[in-house]
């Protein structure tokens, strides 16, 4: 057995923290601390402390299951006739009923190789445009925002260890305490330094305990409190107007719209006293530099790209965007949430975070892929989208790092829908709710099994290095995704396209990117490895040579592959701050976009009155599939529960523990009362852990935001009564 101890980094959160791990008898690996790593120096959380509890053959898959005809049970099997089901079920369906009824779903997990290798395997064998991810449930309204003013999308424009170095953070809808606790210290020296830390939340979680300001607004108004700052910001004199001038467009128009939110109307509207928020402004503006960080609280409503759209206006007015110690910027939440979607898993994106629709896009990856342009298929349905017509349009599905029964919203729908497929594979490490109701589920590699790279909130690639060999029975994903090509593709050795190797996938992923905004041409595991992650954009040197199309390829001209890395010519040192001298869109400029506030896609009314927010504990982790399977973390939290106000529990005449059923339009969740007046008195919380009786996303609204199409997970119309036996 290997004894060294290998550096790499956590399997949960999007931190990416460093650890080392050393193999220990029974197939599975001690974490240490690694200080060598500059976002979590040592630091670990309970879950990146416990993540080996995995690596236990008693509690994840090391054996194929298929589906018995005779007695309906997942049953063992071996990897031919599993991955030869698959490859049957697919064709099945895409011989029966086109290609856009085979569907393909990936998660914000998987490596960027992986993510790669599963775009270009929907693509280009099974031809189908019907490829999104759980990302989509992740950040995606603050990617658009930030397209949308800035001309690029990356959670965070500049590096945390500058968070400590601003004057003040304004942190909307983020619980950094339970989510990423690592992440904590950087607030915390934040106000060692003599900085101010405004917390949004409607909750007084851990993190708001430690604000200097924390204001509670209603939940799905944030938008509405964000114009009513910028109106004060107006109103007091505030903005700066040289950088205005110089650096952004449509200033007017924004600020028309803003100025119809007087601070009165926002009180309103948010239940925010005008003092506070004139003290928030005070506190935002009065320092030179100060930063609004985001995450899912704002983000994930039918409204979440014009309400971090209208945080960035702040920071526009402000002149707290594209100079030093300021900006906007979004934690994102999993663990490779970001390069996830750069790479390809996203309905409407190709590697490098090029658009489906631009042809010099589909020409320059059809070229590194050998194909030609038109036989790539466009854009297809988002997240929810796509897995409301499973079983209708979409009859067969692969799903790889997901499990969408337990979190998407509507889930009991969604998990009507994954059952009345015609056929169901997934690729997983353990047995999740989902795919206990596959046809053919894969037992695949965990993180400590595989090489590979994920980049992390701040935008930073880093390298995932194989600590142990997998268990007998437990293949990679890219060799499941090079067998099924070699079963599925057209022409000869279609296999070929996809290397089992992460470093030559990677390679392939450096070349599709090259010129595109998320481009990683300039970036190797060497580098990877010596430099502790290479920020992006990071272009490889020179032109590099032609890139030459393969075979049955357009003519067309393609871009330019990167060359290799050598010595005598300059190496790019990556990005790790954005925006400096100009943003991305075409003349430099970072744009405003007028918004006004509107009501959420679900207000309470005399049959639900109250709203239901949704969130994360510290113990567990997004669908809880990994995490409930570790003992440390489920005697930390062994179960849902709702958390309500003392005066909305005497109203229904609830004792802290009682049963408590939470019924929306779209179904009944049941968990333990949780009495505390940290909430209000107006608002309950679910945790979106469980699945059973108490899954929580059983409750929430699959309404979209019509540009991101980010379901409204965070508010929604509920009523709370008693469950008494």
């Amino acid at each position: 057995m290997q004894s060294t101890v290998t550096p790499t980094h956590c399997p949960y959160c999007a931190l990416q923290c460093g650890m080392n791990l050393t193999p220990v008898p029974g197939g599975t690996v001690r974490v240490s601390e690694r200080a060598d790593f500059p976002v979590n120096r040592g630091a670990l959380c309970g879950k990146g402390r416990t993540a080996p509890a995995l690596l236990d053959p008693g509690v994840r898959l090391t054996s194929p299951l298929v589906r018995s005809p005779e007695t309906g049970a997942l049953v063992p099997a071996g990897w031919g006739e599993a991955l030869d089901r698959i490859a049957e079920g697919l064709d099945r369906t895409r011989t029966g009923y086109g290609a856009d009824a085979v569907g393909v779903f990936g998660g914000g997990g998987l490596t960027n190789e992986k993510a790669y290798a599963l775009g270009k395997f929907a693509r280009v064998v099974l031809g189908t445009s019907q490829i999104d991810y759980n990302g989509r449930f992740c950040m995606s309204s603050a990617a658009a925002a930030g397209v949308r003013a800035f001309g690029l999308d990356r959670g965070l424009p500049f590096p945390l260890e500058d968070v400590p170095r601003t004057g003040c953070v304004i942190l909307v809808g983020s619980n950094p305490a339970e989510t990423m606790p690592p992440a904590l210290r950087y607030f915390t020296e934040l106000r060692a330094n003599g900085g101010t830390l405004i917390v949004v939340d409607p909750r007084r979680t851990r993190t708001a305990e430690q604000a200097d300001l924390h204001l509670a607004p209603r939940p799905g108004t944030d938008l509405a409190l964000a114009l009513g700052l910028l109106h004060l910001v107006v109103a007091e004199g505030r903005t700066d107007e040289a950088y205005i001038r110089e650096r952004t467009t449509g200033w007017e128009e924004a600020r028309a719209a803003a100025m119809a939110h007087w601070p009165e109307y926002v009180e309103r509207i948010t239940g925010m006293p005008v003092p506070l928020l004139r003290e928030t402004v005070r506190l935002f503006c009065e320092p030179e530099a100060a930063m609004v960080l985001t995450a899912r609280g704002p983000e994930q409503q039918a409204k979440g790209t014009d309400t971090v759209g209208a945080w960035i206006n702040l920071c526009l007015a402000t002149g707290r965007a594209g100079r030093p110690l300021s900006g906007y910027g979004c934690l994102t939440g999993q663990g490779n949430g970001q390069g996830g979607r750069e790479h390809g898993q996203k309905a409407d994106q190709l590697p490098g975070y090029r658009k489906l629709t631009d042809p010099a896009a589909r020409r320059h990856v059809a070229a590194v892929w050998g194909v030609d342009p038109d036989s790539l298929p466009g854009p297809g349905r988002s997240a929810y989208e796509l897995l409301d017509v499973l079983g209708t349009d979409i009859r067969s599905l692969l799903l790889m790092g997901s499990n969408p029964v337990v979190s998407a919203p509507r889930a009991a729908h969604v998990e009507e829908r994954v059952r009345s497929l015609d056929f169901l594979a997934v690729c997983d490490v353990v047995l999740s709710e989902t795919a206990a109701l596959a046809d053919v589920v894969l037992p695949v590699t965990q993180w400590a099994e595989e090489t590979g790279t994920t980049t992390s909130l701040e935008g930073r690639v880093l390298l995932r290095r194989r600590a142990l060999p997998a268990p007998d029975g437990v293949r990679g994903d890219l060799e499941v995704l090079h067998e099924l090509a070699a079963r599925l593709g057209d022409g000869p050795s279609p296999e070929k396209r996809f290397p089992t190797d992460p470093e030559e996938v990677f390679e392939e992923l450096r070349r599709a990117s090259a010129g595109g905004p998320a481009d990683y041409s300039g970036i190797s595991y060497r580098r990877l490895a010596e430099e502790n992650g290479v920020f992006w954009p990071c272009p490889a040197p020179g032109p590099g040579p032609e890139l030459k199309p393969g075979p049955g390829a357009s003519q067309a001209a393609p871009a330019p592959a990167p060359a290799p890395v050598s010595a005598d010519r300059a190496v790019h040192p990556g990005t790790p701050r954005l925006f400096l001298d100009r943003f991305a869109t075409e003349d430099g400029r970072a744009r405003f976009v007028p918004v006004a506030h509107r009501a959420n896609a679900e207000e309470p009314d005399d049959e639900y009155p109250v709203l239901l927010t949704t969130g994360r504990v510290v113990a567990q982790y997004q669908s809880g599939a990994q995490t409930r399977r570790v003992d440390e973390l489920n005697a930390a939290a062994p179960g849902p529960f709702v958390e309500l106000h003392p005066r909305l529990a005497e109203r229904i005449g609830a004792a802290e523990g009682d049963p408590l059923a939470v019924v929306s339009r779209r179904g009944r969740a049941v968990a333990p009362a949780r009495i505390t007046t940290a909430i209000r008195p107006d608002t309950v919380f679910m945790p979106f852990h469980w699945a059973g009786e108490g899954r929580a996303n059983t409750l929430t609204n699959p309404a979209l935001d019509p540009t991101s199409r980010m379901p409204e997970f965070k508010v929604c119309a509920v009523r709370v009564e008693t469950a008494r036996s």
